[in-house]
């Protein structure tokens, strides 16, 4: 699939405005559904179990069930996997395989922890997601490399995803680094600094998660 699934979720919305192309599948994820009128889009899923609307919402959620059932999934409260998670799914079996979560950061800190571990799964499913603020971007990277263009300016944290990362690279930046091995007990990659070059980033063995934020 060519074109991108947008999921909007119910955490801290940061951004203004969204650009939503005609390939796009726009999935508002539970209270997410509220950001849509805000940033004036129309989702093609509402999915969610819809346990943390406002009154406000539920009546405008139910005015949409009378209209468009067929665009509406109802999920348990009482699951194993988070709402975001079955949303990723539910983009995956349309064969997407860029993913942009927006809403997915803030708000609740076990939300937060959970939509950066969606990003790994996807990862997992050969597929990539990007969890998007004003500020900034996460996303994880595993036995691979990435390149990133020149002219970023802010800084990019690392943080190791399993128990080890073994032959973990960063070049073309302030601090650059050379076949380390980064564990989850020591944060010895945060705030690196782009210095204008295309920065490379790669690791052998293991999973990253690359946090990257603008220059105000």
């Amino acid at each position: 699939m060519d074109g991108k699934c947008i999921l909007i979720g119910a955490g801290d919305l940061t951004v203004g405005e969204l650009s939503v192309a005609a390939k796009d599948l726009v999935i508002a994820v539970d209270g997410g559904l509220g950001y849509c009128g805000v940033l004036e889009i129309e989702p093609d899923v509402i999915l969610g179990d819809f346990d943390s609307l406002t009154e406000g919402e539920r009546q405008a959620l139910d005015g949409l069930r009378e209209q468009i059932p067929e665009r509406i999934i109802t999920l348990p409260v009482e699951k194993d996997e988070t709402d975001m998670l079955a949303a990723i799914k539910y983009g995956l079996a349309k064969a997407y395989r860029d993913f942009r979560i927006y809403g997915g950061t803030g708000g609740r800190v076990d939300h937060t922890l959970a939509n950066i571990q969606c990003l790994l799964y996807l990862k997992k499913q050969d597929a990539v997601g990007y969890l998007i603020d004003g500020d900034g971007m996460m996303f994880v990277i595993q036995d691979e490399a990435i390149h990133l263009k020149a002219g970023l300016e802010g800084t990019l944290s690392l943080f190791c995803m399993g128990e080890t990362a073994e032959g973990v690279t960063i070049e073309h930046m302030k601090y650059p680094l050379r076949d380390a091995r980064m564990t989850n007990d020591f944060p010895i990659g945060i705030s690196n600094e782009f210095i204008g070059e295309e920065a490379v980033i790669s690791v052998r063995k293991g999973a990253l998660v690359c946090i990257i934020r603008y220059a105000e």
